[in-house]
């Protein structure tokens, strides 16, 4: 039986974003599949991604990550900073 650690509900969602890899660096797009008051569930197509970055939501609003796991293209992040 499937036992949910997540700390608040995630939305499943399908949308494009960018993601932010360091200072200065060029944002990438990417998809976002799920996301939560706590975290995101990505897609990206680049396999260098850093333990923190910054998501660019389609809100234009930036949030601040941390990478939790991944599993080749996917991964899901935590938001650092809170709403």
């Amino acid at each position: 039986m499937f036992v949910n650690r997540r700390k608040s509900e995630r939305v499943i969602c399908n949308r494009v974003a960018k993601i932010q890899l360091g200072t200065g660096g060029l944002p990438r797009d990417c998809m976002i599949t799920d996301i939560s008051d706590g975290g995101v569930k990505v897609i990206a197509d680049y396999p260098e991604i850093p333990s923190e970055f910054t998501i660019i939501l389609a809100t234009g609003r930036p949030r601040q990550c941390r990478l939790a796991w991944r599993i080749g293209c996917e991964f899901g992040a935590e938001f650092m900073d809170r709403v």
